[in-house]
């Protein structure tokens, strides 16, 4: 009986595909980090995120805001919990860095409709302890950053001295429990992008000093892969995300053949890394004076952008998938 069930085991992994290394591979510990407002694509990558972590694919360790608006926390908070996961920290800069609104108004609509613990991003605990304390309680090498913002609490993060929460310093903090940065920033191979452009002080220090690798998704790639049409016309109710893009899909004529899907792609690769979805070019971002980036060819950089191999609109449909996933239940954290 034993060796029977042994033998069914191994049949169900042989059938899905799976090992034990892959499922160790796709279990991907991962610190979102976003700015939440300006634009809406940050909620569609979020919700990716969540479908990811119900799939058993990642492990969500925090959800933190790199905007000082008060209504991104409590908006981050209402998706959490529209996933059930309403309690994952959530922290955000007590000082510096921009605070940016939504344009469209859909970030005061879900506050004033779902309810929420969090009233306002002034209440969560700072980013910057946030980060360290988690990382501490990590396994070496063991989580990727996501990052679809602004780098403030980053170079907040590597500026960081020995506290409470870890005695390393930050660089040494990341160097050790870091396995790799994913950031939706630049334009390839040149260009001025919003998240690089709008704290260009904390983008250039970052960057230049980082100590493990950095995957960069430019503005360049996201702009293609349009997606938010088959959630905002799909039955499911009460969920904030269909909100989030039906409020804004209609007011923009840029977005009538769906939202641009820049912060979902960095999800993407977080998760599944670049193989069959990108190519990748390895070098050096440069930080401009203006907030614009260039970039230097490196075979031994540690820094790479991707460039699309998969059709745009077959990824299109990969990731709206994922951000149409209805909740499932489950302990909250």
């Amino acid at each position: 009986m034993k060796r029977f069930a042994i033998l069914l085991v191994s049949s169900l992994f042989i059938a899905c595909g799976c090992t034990t290394k892959v499922a160790e591979k796709n279990n991907v510990k991962i610190i979102f980090d976003t700015d939440l407002g300006p634009d809406y694509d940050d909620v569609g990558a979020l919700a990716f995120l969540h479908s990811m972590a119900d799939s058993g694919k990642a492990e969500i360790l925090a959800t933190i805001s790199s905007n000082r608006h008060e209504l991104v926390a409590p908006s981050i908070e209402i998706i959490n919990s529209y996933f059930n996961r309403g309690g994952l920290p959530v922290g955000a800069p007590k000082t510096g860095g921009p605070n940016l609104g939504s344009s469209q108004h859909w970030a005061d609509s879900i506050v004033a409709r779902y309810p929420h613990k969090i009233n306002s991003t002034s209440e969560t605990d700072n980013a910057v302890d946030v980060y360290r304390k988690i990382l501490n309680t990590q396994d070496d090498n063991s989580v990727t950053i996501v990052t679809v913002g602004f780098l403030t609490n980053l170079a907040g993060l590597l500026k960081s001295q020995p506290d409470e929460n870890s005695p390393l310093n930050g660089k040494e903090l990341v160097q050790n429990k870091v396995k790799r940065l994913v950031s939706m920033a630049g334009r390839f191979p040149e260009g001025k992008e919003f998240n690089v452009h709008m704290d260009s002080t904390a983008s250039k220090f970052v960057f230049e000093n980082w100590p493990g690798e950095v995957i960069f998704t430019g503005f360049e790639i996201g702009w293609e892969i349009r997606t938010g049409l088959r959630l905002i016309r799909s039955p499911v109710q009460n969920s904030p995300v269909k909100d989030v893009f039906s409020i804004s899909i209609p007011m923009s004529e840029e977005d009538k053949g769906g939202r641009m899907s820049w912060d979902e792609t960095a999800v993407l690769i977080g998760v599944y890394g670049t193989e069959g979805f990108f190519d990748t070019k390895r070098g050096t971002i440069l930080i401009n004076p203006d907030g614009s980036n260039g970039w230097e060819d490196d075979p031994e950089g540690k820094h790479s952008y991707v460039i699309q191999k998969m059709p745009a609109q077959d990824m299109a449909i990969f990731i709206e998938d994922r951000m149409m996933h209805i909740p499932v239940s489950h302990p909250a954290p």
